[in-house]
């Protein structure tokens, strides 16, 4: 009788802390495999249950704008600058997109976003170095800087924002880049030393002003205070970087492809024509006129910033409707992996930008000193083609402020040996990279040798197209 009293109480007890475990798990006190921060999935093991305090099990199209909106109140966990303690960083290159920013569209006969471009230190989102930075700033007629860039203000100013118009969130979304950075790159491995040069820097922005703003931003808090005599920023024409190489027909063959695909599968989403039939009643113009002003990119700048949806006399846009339109975005997105056509396109149109990373990589292995530290300012049609000619199938769209690091790593070991780790908002995303993803099986070091990269940009890319340079890859129809 007493040993099965026993028995029992063990069994209820099991039970008890079986359910406790459970429990425990649901609430997130007892850490379960799952989807990091950036949005890449890990690799090394299944995930059994979903992180309930992250990221939903579904595609959720209200989570996926909160992280696109990347607001800068959210801590950030980093993977920069980790490397055996052997192991030495001899040059950093990064590719930004610009930070927060006003519409590029309207959505016609509606009030514009309530949203002004003034920088105020004491308005949140802000920095403890804000109002250095606006000081810094008003100081820069020193510079030099290509082209027309000049001419462009060094910070926003405008009480009611141009369209494009970088806010204050994303110059406070880079001044926290580059203080990350910074605390990586600067203060723990020494990349730059208090007496840098002007030769060890290589910047380089479009012409627009939020791009100029967002690099000037991320420099202020990697470099503070700098001086403005030894700043060279050069202006980059395309978007996509492509400098004196951008005559290439087959890419501007595989874009239009792609777009195609776009087009169709806007046409085949009954929920989406509803949508717009819907939004466009309210806001009384065509369906096909308000399609036309790509009301997603308006309605965005709404929901980052808390602002609510236009309404009229007739009635308001609603979130049911911002739903709809951003989850045929996601689904558009999928598809673009699965097809191709992007990847094709992708491939041609970062070549340029890729053989001028490996090239000063090469540089550097070979004993130059210049150019160790590399910063483009940019776009998402910059970083969003760059991601897939890498391989990086499973990262997000670039969000604002979004940030691609490639490192050059030199072992202390054997010192003629270089690695690169490439890292996507603070993920390490090397293995995930097609010329280095096999790698990853048969390494015992956390990064990938630099000779895989410089094959992939110099031979395996034009395979690809059966070729054998970028001209004939440019140039050649395929069978």
């Amino acid at each position: 009788m007493l040993f099965r009293n026993r028995f029992l109480l063990l069994l209820a007890l099991a039970a008890l802390l079986a359910f406790l475990s459970l429990s425990l798990q649901f609430l997130h006190l007892i850490p379960v495999n799952s989807v990091r921060e950036d949005g890449l999935s890990t690799k090394s093991r299944k995930r059994i249950m979903p992180d309930l305090l992250t990221e939903p099990p579904a595609i959720d199209p209200v989570y996926e704008a909160h992280v696109y909106c990347n607001i800068p109140t959210i801590a950030e966990r980093s993977m920069e600058g980790h490397a055996p303690h052997y192991f030495k960083l001899v040059s950093v290159q990064v590719l930004i997109r610009h930070g927060d920013r006003y519409p590029l569209y309207a959505i016609p006969k509606t009030k514009r976003p309530d949203i002004d471009c003034l920088l105020q230190p004491n308005r949140k989102p802000s920095h403890p170095q804000l109002e250095a930075f606006i000081k810094h700033m008003s100081k820069g007629s020193a510079a030099q800087m290509g082209g027309s860039l000049s001419s462009l203000p060094r910070y926003p100013s405008h009480s009611l924002c141009e369209m494009g118009e970088l806010t204050q969130t994303g110059v406070v979304q880079h001044l926290k880049n580059g203080q990350l950075l910074r605390d990586i790159y600067v203060n723990k491995h020494k990349l730059l030393l208090s007496d840098w040069t002007a030769k060890q820097l290589y910047l380089e922005t479009t012409g627009k002003s939020r791009t100029l703003q967002s690099a000037l931003a991320l420099l202020y808090t990697f470099l503070p205070d700098f001086d403005w005599k030894k700043i060279n920023i050069r202006h980059q024409w395309s978007t996509i970087f492509c400098s004196g190489s951008c005559n290439c027909p087959m890419r501007n063959h595989y874009l239009e492809e792609e777009q195609r695909r776009q087009y169709s599968l806007r046409v085949k989403s009954n929920d989406l024509e509803k949508i717009y039939v819907a939004m466009a009643k309210i806001v009384g113009i065509p369906t096909r006129q308000l399609r036309a002003s790509n009301p997603i990119d308006s309605l965005l700048c709404y929901f980052c910033h808390n602002v609510s949806f236009p309404c009229t006399k007739t009635g308001c846009i609603d979130m049911e409707h911002f739903k709809v339109i951003k989850r045929h975005q996601l689904e558009d997105e999928r598809e673009r992996q699965e097809k191709k056509l992007y990847f094709l396109y992708a491939l041609l149109a970062t070549h340029p930008l890729l053989n001028q990373t490996v090239n000063r990589l090469q540089h550097i292995v070979e004993g130059k000193k210049e150019e160790v530290f590399v910063l483009y300012s940019a776009h998402d049609v910059t970083l969003s083609p760059v991601l897939s000619a890498l391989g990086i199938t499973d990262a997000r769209f670039p969000r604002f402020a979004a940030r691609l690091v490639f490192e050059l790593w030199q072992d202390g070991k054997r010192p003629k040996d270089h690695f690169i780790r490439i890292l996507y908002n603070g993920a390490d995303v090397t293995f995930q990279t097609s010329f280095c993803r096999d790698y990853y099986k048969q390494s015992t070091k956390p990064m990938c040798p630099l000779e895989k990269f410089v094959n992939f940009v110099k031979r395996d890319v034009f395979l690809i197209f059966n070729s054998t340079s970028y001209y004939d890859a440019c140039h050649r129809r395929p069978l």
